[in-house]
């Protein structure tokens, strides 16, 4: 159960990460992968950022209050594809920010 409730609580505290992202403060990205974003690009870039952050923080909060209602071998692995099928759609767009963007993932 706890790991569960560390899941929701992570994915809760991503999202305001997120929303700050999309807003265009992308000061929580790691300075080396944001040296090639230019102002004219941060808002765009940022909008992506925040989703696919987003995306991801759904997934885990999704899975874990899933897996608390339902304690289920059924409802592990349901809980398992969405988590996993949101990361693939986070991550990717989070990559997709970095090549059209930063010019790469470097």
């Amino acid at each position: 159960m706890g790991d569960k409730i560390f899941m929701l609580i992570f994915g809760i505290l991503l999202i305001p990460l997120g929303i700050m992202n999309i807003k265009g403060n992308i000061s929580s990205i790691h300075w080396y992968n944001r040296t090639r974003i230019t102002e004219e690009t941060r808002p765009k870039y940022g909008k992506l950022m925040g989703m696919g952050t987003i995306i991801i923080a759904g997934g885990l909060i999704v899975f874990a209050v899933l897996n608390m209602l339902i304690t289920s071998k059924v409802s592990i692995l349901i809980g398992t594809i969405i988590a996993g099928a949101a990361a693939i759609v986070g991550v990717t767009i989070m990559l997709y920010a970095q090549f059209k963007y930063n010019k790469g993932i470097f």
